[in-house]
């Protein structure tokens, strides 16, 4: 996977791969039965390809690996060093305007 992906990125790829493989599902074979040319799953899991799953692609892959999509994806956030500054999003408190 190219280094320019997010590591969120990574792990989705990673993961696909991994149940993929677990099946025996080659990539030519889960590219078309998908819908897609027979190199689509090998040029995203090439390390010199920027390509990356969508979520409309991971749906498609759980079918046809016959798993949820959410077997894709980590328990907990996995946020780089760059995405430090969020925070936790807490609601705003109303501000009643008196009369």
């Amino acid at each position: 996977m190219h280094e320019s992906l997010d590591e969120i990125e990574r792990y989705l790829i990673e993961k696909v791969r991994e149940i993929r493989k677990l099946k025996k599902i080659s990539g030519p074979d889960l590219s078309l039965a998908i819908g897609k040319g027979n190199t689509f799953i090998s040029d995203i899991e090439a390390p010199s390809k920027k390509a990356k799953y969508n979520t409309v692609h991971l749906n498609l892959i759980a079918k046809a690996l016959d798993c949820s999509p959410k077997d894709f994806w980590p328990d907990n956030p996995i946020l780089e060093e760059k995405y430090n500054f969020i925070k936790v999003a807490k609601p705003r408190k109303n501000k009643s305007k008196k009369k």
